[in-house]
């Protein structure tokens, strides 16, 4: 970034095209990446493994996985540009940067439950995740509430996909 464009970014934040095209670039990154380890029809040996795992009875059926992933990922996008437009500073970056690290984390869960099939590793990183999503949370809340807001389902998800993660390793 140029010192004009840090300065800027600083009084104001990113620009409506800048932030969208974060936005866009990161969360279309993570959506490829758990895209491409999805337990869909398009994926036979991912889906045959997946429907083979001894699950708890409280796991949704499929299509609520469909259902759920593109409100909490429109609820991150709507976040994480917010953010991007507040006003630079240390609250604003530690949210946009706990912002970026949970829309990572996302697509590399997908890795390791779906790809490699790891278990123990994909449900200590939804822990992580977890922990990660709370201090997104707590560092928007700083910055802005409607970032905030659109933070605490994708958290309680987090949470619940934590124990039905860890259920799913102590039964297999």
């Amino acid at each position: 970034m140029t010192d004009i464009a840090a300065a800027a970014d600083r009084r104001t934040g990113l620009s409506r095209p800048a932030a969208f095209a974060v936005v866009a670039v990161v969360l279309g990154a993570s959506a490829a990446l758990g895209r491409r380890n999805a337990p869909d029809p398009s994926h036979p040996g991912i889906r045959r493994w997946y429907k083979r795992l001894d699950k708890p009875a409280y796991t949704p059926p499929d299509a609520a996985f469909g259902a759920v992933w593109p409100v909490l990922e429109t609820g991150l996008a709507v976040g994480g540009y917010r953010l991007m437009r507040q006003p630079g500073g240390d609250a604003r970056d530690l949210a946009v940067g706990l912002w970026l690290l949970n829309t990572a984390m996302v697509g590399g869960w997908t890795e390791l439950f779906f790809r490699r099939k790891a278990l123990g590793a994909s449900t200590a990183a939804s822990a992580a995740m977890v922990v990660t999503g709370v201090g997104y949370a707590v560092a928007a809340s700083k910055v802005d509430r409607t970032a905030t807001a659109t933070a605490v389902p994708f958290v309680a998800w987090l949470a619940f996909a934590t124990l039905l993660a860890k259920r799913i390793q102590d039964k297999n």
